[in-house]
């Protein structure tokens, strides 16, 4: 079977963690979970702070408790996007409050988020916080929403978590916005097999962060709590992990391009099948490359899914818009459009480094004869 993003571990991967669990520094707290955390901001450039989380959802969870979200406020989410986005402000008590993606990138449309901000100002009814993501490797605009959201006072929040080693207009993804929230997932370009972390240029956030992920135990001997706490902290063993897998990241995100590369040019003669958009001045990481398929010419996405199916080969149709989901139905939404074509014409295809150049062109081969 080849998947579509799995986990590209090897030597150094494992030499990396039994180093760890050798030292001794099984429990949580150590010295590559400290190591990991500054080798990620130097990685990532700037003047940042970060702390190592269990997962990417948990860091979306921290980010807006630390700017106090909660029951009664609204967050602008885009509707294309894993359910963790949205999970996480439910979390709080928010309302998330869904906008369409644009056509140039499939992120957050800034003039959707223009409009609702512009229009909600007037009434007095400003959203407690924007929540960008970057769709499938691709960063968002942020220049403009960074700047559209300061007028308002509005902090924008970045879900990173399938952007690691991605840039926007210069800016690598994790420098954007008032914090950014990464993940470690199994599937994600870097794994720690589950992990996460919460970046920001805001040294007391990132230390309030680190406090209530610690389950907010005061600093005394007794355990003595004034604050509601989390259980989560990443553990000593999954940095040492990702650490090895930092130190490859720059042939990993080379790898994916590559393999990009190869389906553009073996699929550019097939009429009707087009990729995710690509802005001038946007540097993906390449995590899935994701076809388009025009209406009637090829199948739908689920059908062109399980025929690569029928040959071991994992796809997956484009994420289904969160306000097509039953759980939030009836929650705002601004336009939808957009995001409705991209799941009704979306089909991500393998993607993982640690594909064979055989196994890469079996895929190839396999697409090419199922859209024929």
């Amino acid at each position: 079977m080849i998947y579509l993003s799995a986990p590209d571990v090897g030597p150094a991967e494992r030499e990396a963690l039994l180093a760890a669990f050798d030292s001794g520094w099984v429990a949580p707290a150590g010295p590559d979970l400290d190591a990991f955390e500054a080798e990620m901001v130097a990685f990532i450039g700037g003047d940042l702070h970060s702390v190592a989380l269990s997962s990417g959802t948990a860091a979306l969870h921290l980010a807006l408790l630390l700017h106090n979200i909660g029951p009664g406020d609204d967050v602008l989410v885009p509707s294309l996007t894993f359910a963790a986005t949205a999970f996480a402000v439910t979390y709080t008590g928010a309302r998330p409050c869904f906008v369409d993606c644009d056509v140039a990138s499939w992120n957050i449309d800034v003039e959707l988020i223009a409009s609702e901000l512009d229009r909600r100002s007037r009434a007095g009814n400003l959203p407690a916080a924007v929540m960008p993501v970057d769709l499938y490797g691709q960063c968002a605009d942020y220049v403009a929403i960074d700047a559209l959201c300061k007028q308002y006072d509005v902090p924008v929040l970045v879900d990173a978590a399938e952007a690691l080693g991605a840039a926007r207009g210069g800016h690598e993804a994790g420098s954007f916005g008032a914090c950014t929230a990464l993940s470690f997932n199994g599937n994600k370009i870097l794994t720690t097999s589950g992990g996460g972390m919460l970046v920001s240029a805001d040294g007391d956030l990132i230390d309030r962060a680190r406090y209530l992920a610690t389950q907010a135990r005061q600093p005394v001997v007794h355990y003595e709590h004034t604050d509601i706490g989390f259980n989560y902290r990443m553990s000593n063993l999954l940095a040492a992990l990702g650490r090895a897998q930092l130190d490859r990241l720059p042939s990993i995100i080379e790898r994916r391009a590559g393999f990009n590369h190869r389906y553009r040019e073996a699929l550019a003669a097939i009429d009707g099948v087009g990729f995710q958009p690509v802005p001038a001045d946007s540097r993906p990481n390449h995590w899935l490359s994701v076809i388009t398929i025009d209406p009637g010419s090829h199948g739908t996405p689920h059908e062109i899914c399980a025929a690569l199916a029928e040959q071991s080969i994992e796809a997956r149709p484009a994420w289904k818009p969160m306000h097509r989901q039953p759980l939030f139905e009836g929650q705002p939404m601004l336009s939808g459009r957009v995001a409705e074509r991209v799941y009704a014409t979306g089909v991500c295809l393998p993607s993982g480094s640690g594909m064979s150049d055989a196994d890469l062109e079996r895929v190839v081969d396999a697409v090419v004869s199922v859209l024929s």
